[in-house]
């Protein structure tokens, strides 16, 4: 299968995604689906009841990349795979999500304090007839975080926007002392397999 040109589609918000696409050298196109307003988010992101994580990482990119595909058909744009993602983490069998407000990213930064969480990135790739998932699981140890670090992180932008309350590549590095995967997983983004995937849609990548 060979695409129209060696761009793709994606269907993501997330400027650490643009930037580890720019990073292996993938040309892109935004195609963003609608999160909130009246008629409410194009996919939901909500965790079905009993849904374990990786389900859930499974189904959120998959349905993404579908309503993407399918905006790239009713819309007559020029066909080339679309990519989505989605990440989170994990924690005792507990999805942490992103946080609401200042409260409930604090909470969770006190319960990833000196312990190991999952970090979990979902990547699907839909184009013509082909779409394909696959997920990228890493483990994250953190080192015991102090309140007045945690505070002082949380009276920054960086934990709102964020699964699990941070990001690691920001100023939250500091609170990493050990990781096992892939740290562009962690970012939200795992290179590797997101290449494969490409490849096998058809973009002619090394």
């Amino acid at each position: 299968m060979k695409t129209a040109d060696h761009k793709i589609y994606l269907a993501s918000k997330s400027p650490r995604r643009r930037e580890l696409l720019r990073q292996i050298g993938i040309d892109f196109e935004l195609l963003l689906l609608r999160s909130d307003g009246p008629r409410g988010a194009d996919v939901t992101e909500e965790v079905l009841p009993g849904e374990s994580a990786l389900d859930y990482v499974a189904r959120v990119s998959n349905e993404k990349a579908a309503f993407a595909w399918d905006l790239v058909r009713r819309r007559h744009l020029t066909p080339r795979p679309v990519l989505a993602a989605d990440t989170t983490v994990t924690i005792d069998g507990v999805i942490l999500g992103k946080p609401a407000d200042r409260a409930e990213a604090v909470a969770m930064l006190q319960q990833l304090s000196g312990r190991t969480h999952e970090v979990l990135t979902s990547i699907a790739v839909h184009y013509k007839d082909f779409a394909e998932q696959r997920t990228q699981v890493s483990q994250v140890r953190f080192g015991v975080l102090s309140p007045a670090s945690i505070a002082a992180y949380c009276a920054t932008p960086e934990p709102y926007d964020k699964a699990g309350a941070y990001g690691i590549q920001g100023s939250a590095a500091l609170f990493v002392e050990h990781i096992e995967g892939s740290h562009s997983g962690i970012m939200g983004l795992p290179l590797y397999e997101t290449a494969q995937l490409l490849r096998e849609a058809g973009l002619p990548l090394p």
